[in-house]
């Protein structure tokens, strides 16, 4: 029996069964590699998907999504985070993912340590795993100040 990992970088070794935990592995993996391309095979595809956060505001459908990833990779900034203290539950065809994420932000001579609230909703389609919403928030204001000013200058 596998066992639930306590945190999700990107890095675990995934069950291999097509399963909501691997598709959440293989977001972080795609994330922290800033591979737009590996993320686009996880997210919804169409109008369907959501997303909100302090740095890409609400956005809807793929293709607002992907720019806002695109604007975060090809900036000055480098973002990496660790998913863990999280809780997981489903049922056949929606999972969802309630927890943290931690991690740094490096500017050019200025790192920041980000602490986030996160969720992640994948619904499966056609047999496959597919992130359909993620809200991300920061509780510290100074730190959400901080990490805003990195991103936008």
């Amino acid at each position: 029996m596998q066992r639930r990992p306590i945190e999700i970088t990107g890095h675990e070794a995934k069950a291999g069964d097509g399963g909501p935990l691997d598709a959440l592995i293989e977001f972080y993996r795609a994330f922290n590699s800033a591979d737009l391309a590996g993320l686009e095979a996880v997210w919804f595809s169409g109008e369907a998907p959501s997303m909100d956060n302090p740095i890409g505001g609400i956005r809807r459908g793929w293709a607002a999504i992907a720019e806002g990833y695109s604007k975060l990779f090809h900036g000055r900034v480098k973002v990496q985070v660790t998913f863990h203290d999280f809780t997981s539950q489903g049922g056949d065809d929606w999972h969802l993912f309630v927890g943290r994420e931690r991690g740094v932000c490096r500017a050019p001579g200025e790192t920041l340590y980000v602490a986030f609230r996160t969720t992640r909703w994948f619904v499966r389609k056609d047999g496959t795993w597919r992130l359909l919403h993620h809200h991300g928030s920061i509780e510290d204001p100074k730190m959400l100040a901080d990490y805003q000013r990195l991103i936008f200058g």
